[in-house]
């Protein structure tokens, strides 16, 4: 949601092609883009962590050797690693539907500050591994958490408050922490997949991968960790950042998706995925991924036109 002050401000710089509006706090730049006319091969590059996220309209995001092309659409993030040039098509843009975006210019400054605090907090000891920030390009559908503090960091970037700088600094704050814990959840379960026996948070991510449809039981995913109840719950959470609950739900949720970009049903994809009835599973993936599993599929899988 765009506040009302912005508002005033992108109609008083809208131009013919794009405009671009700026908001600078201490370690980060938030710039939101109004494009008005189809283009292709636009190039975007910053010497710093760049945070893309999607307001309206239809991007299709791609690196200068054309080896990696995506569409980038509402309600999905696409990250670019410092001095990565990407070029960028505007297939749907018009003056009266323009294509919308904000983009976040992070300090490395800044995310080397969080992986040391996030070093001390939640160390990954147990992977020999330390939190950074894996220097590549990333496209994911965020869910409604990521989705209101882009929102809100909008609307703290472009209002004159007067705690602007303090509130800036703790929204980018959490910006880059859901952006390390992403990627570092991604490392950890294509590590337990691969080295189930790792370690018994490993064997534990493993089987839930493998029972998805099963309910939860703590007392038996502390014996497969050969941890105690307590000791098993503080560890997976301090590691994976969620509840083994939440996870196992965030991982039917990504299955669910992926099924439906596979253009199957919305039932085939409620059942396979562990859930007992369509309106449960619609309601929690709406939650998650702020539109329902026809809206979801229609945007990946959308109907092909009659001759």
């Amino acid at each position: 949601m765009i506040s009302e002050s912005l508002n005033k401000q992108r109609k008083a710089h809208q131009v013919l092609i794009e405009s671009k509006i700026s908001f600078a706090g201490e370690q980060a730049e938030l710039s939101v883009y109004d494009t008005f006319e189809q283009a292709t091969n636009i190039e975007l590059v910053s010497d710093q962590l760049m945070f893309c996220g999607m307001l309206t309209g239809k991007k299709i995001m791609h690196n200068t050797q054309r080896d990696f092309e995506t569409h980038f659409l509402p309600h999905e993030s696409f990250i670019i690693a410092p001095n990565r040039a990407v070029e960028i098509d505007f297939p749907t843009a018009t003056i009266d539907t323009p294509t919308t975006c904000i983009a976040i210019e992070i300090s490395q400054k800044r995310i080397k500050k969080i992986c040391h605090q996030l070093n001390n907090s939640a160390p990954l000891s147990v992977y020999e591994q330390e939190w950074r920030y894996d220097d590549k390009l990333m496209h994911t559908h965020h869910n409604t958490q990521t989705q209101a503090l882009l929102d809100r960091m909008i609307n703290i970037f472009s209002e004159n408050h007067q705690d602007r700088s303090f509130m800036i600094d703790l929204a980018v704050s959490e910006l880059i922490t859901r952006l390390l814990r992403h990627q570092t959840r991604d490392f950890i379960i294509c590590h337990s997949l691969a080295q189930p026996d790792h370690n018994g948070i490993n064997s534990v991510i493993d089987h839930l991968h493998k029972n998805l449809r099963e309910e939860i039981d703590i007392d038996s995913l502390s014996k497969i960790s050969c941890m105690s109840r307590t000791k098993f719950f503080n560890e997976f959470k301090q590691v994976i950042g969620s509840t083994p609950r939440e996870f196992l739900f965030q991982l039917r949720l990504k299955k669910a998706a992926d099924l439906l970009k596979k253009n199957k049903s919305v039932t085939q994809v409620c059942f396979a995925t562990g859930y007992l009835n369509t309106s449960h599973f619609s309601r929690s993936f709406k939650k998650f991924f702020g539109m329902n599993p026809s809206e979801y599929k229609l945007r990946h899988c959308p109907p092909l036109l009659s001759s």
